[in-house]
C-alpha cells in the first residue's frame, strides 16, 4: 500500500463524509489496526468550529500515551499542483515515559500538518499512512522521521487552505486506543503551484525598434483542478545579454484581470527576455524560461 496523506477536515457537507469510517473498517482496525485508520479516528476527535466548517464530535478518550514532541523540522514551503502527489518529510524528537517501548507494534507515532489557529481548532489536517521511523537516543528519547504525501487525486484542499500551516505530532497506543496530539511545533507554507510564460517579439528585430513582451502568470486552483490567471501581481521583466549568465530587471508591471502580462522595450542587443515573479505566501516564486531575441543592425 502506498503512503497517502489524509485530509482530516473539509469544507461544508464534505466534512462528515470524508471522515466517517465504515463499520467494517472500524472493526478491522480494532483487531488489526492500520496507522492511517487509527490516525483518522484519533484526529476526528478534535473539535473544529471554524466558520463554514462542520465540527467534529468530541468523544471521551482513554489515557494519552506519556509522550511529547520537540525539535520539529519540515520544509519551509510545499508546492502543490492540480494532480499527482507531493511528499514531504518531517523530523522531530520524541520524548516518552520509561514504560513505553517505541519498538512495540502496539505503539506508533507520526507528524501531522494542520490549518488553523490551534490543533484543537484545525479546519484541515494532513498526515501519512505509515507511522514515523524512530531511532532511540536514550532510554526515553528518540529521533524520528515521518513522511506526509499529499495526493491530489484523493485529498481535498480548498484554495483558502493555501498559506501557513502548523506542524504537530500524533502518538497512538493500539491496545488501549490511547492517543496524544500535540500542535504548534513548527510552520510551513502550503502553496498553489505557479506557472509563468513569456514571448518576446518580433524575432528578429532591428536595433532601436520596439519589442513587445507578453506572458501569463497562473496558479493551481485546488478546487477545480485547473490553472487560472493570478491577477494584480507585480512581475519583473528581465533581460540577459547573449553570452552573459545574469538577468537584470528592465521594468516591473502587474498582471491584468486574467493574469496576462504585456509591455514594450526598445531593442538594443541580442539576448533573452523573461518574466520573474517573486511569489507570495500562497504562491511560490517562478521564472519564465528566457525567450531569445536576435537584434539586427
Amino acid at each position: 500500500m502506498r503512503i497517502r496523506a489524509t485530509v482530516a477536515a473539509v469544507s461544508g457537507a464534505l466534512a462528515l463524509s470524508a471522515f466517517v469510517v465504515p463499520a467494517a473498517q472500524a472493526d478491522d482496525a480494532s483487531s488489526s489496526p492500520s496507522y492511517r485508520a487509527r490516525a483518522e479516528q484519533a484526529l476526528s476527535h478534535i473539535n473544529s468550529s471554524g466558520s463554514g466548517r462542520t465540527a467534529f464530535r468530541a468523544v471521551a478518550a482513554p489515557p494519552a500515551p506519556d509522550v511529547s514532541f520537540s525539535n520539529f523540522k519540515i520544509a519551509k514551503a510545499i508546492k502543490v499542483g492540480t494532480s499527482g502527489s507531493v511528499s514531504v518529510a518531517a523530523t522531530y524528537t520524541l520524548t516518552h515515559g520509561a514504560d513505553i517501548d517505541i519498538t512495540s507494534e502496539d505503539f506508533a507515532n507520526g507528524p501531522i500538518l494542520y490549518k488553523g489557529s490551534s490543533v484543537d481548532e484545525a479546519r484541515n489536517m494532513l498526515f501519512g499512512e505509515y507511522p514515523a521511523t524512530c531511532t532511540a537516543t536514550s532510554a526515553t528519547t528518540a529521533d524520528c522521521k515521518g513522511v506526509i504525501e499529499i495526493d491530489r487525486s484523493e485529498d481535498w484542499l480548498a484554495n483558502s487552505d493555501a498559506g501557513t500551516w502548523s506542524g504537530g505530532g500524533l502518538a497512538l497506543t493500539y491496545s488501549t486506543r490511547g492517543e496524544k496530539v500535540q500542535g504548534d511545533l513548527g510552520k510551513t507554507l502550503l502553496q498553489r503551484t505557479s506557472k509563468l510564460t513569456v514571448n518576446a517579439s518580433p524575432e528578429p528585430v532591428k536595433k532601436g525598434k520596439t519589442i513587445t513582451a507578453t506572458g501569463k502568470l497562473s496558479r493551481a486552483n485546488w478546487e477545480d483542478g485547473k490553472y487560472h490567471g493570478y491577477t494584480g501581481q507585480s512581475v519583473k521583466l528581465q533581460f540577459r545579454k547573449a553570452g552573459s549568465s545574469t538577468y537584470t530587471t528592465v521594468k516591473t508591471i502587474k498582471t491584468n484581470s486574467t493574469g496576462n502580462l504585456s509591455t514594450t522595450v526598445k531593442a538594443s542587443v541580442d539576448g533573452y527576455f523573461r518574466y520573474s515573479f517573486a511569489g507570495t505566501s500562497t504562491t511560490p516564486a517562478v521564472n519564465a524560461a528566457g525567450d531569445y531575441v536576435d537584434v539586427t543592425s
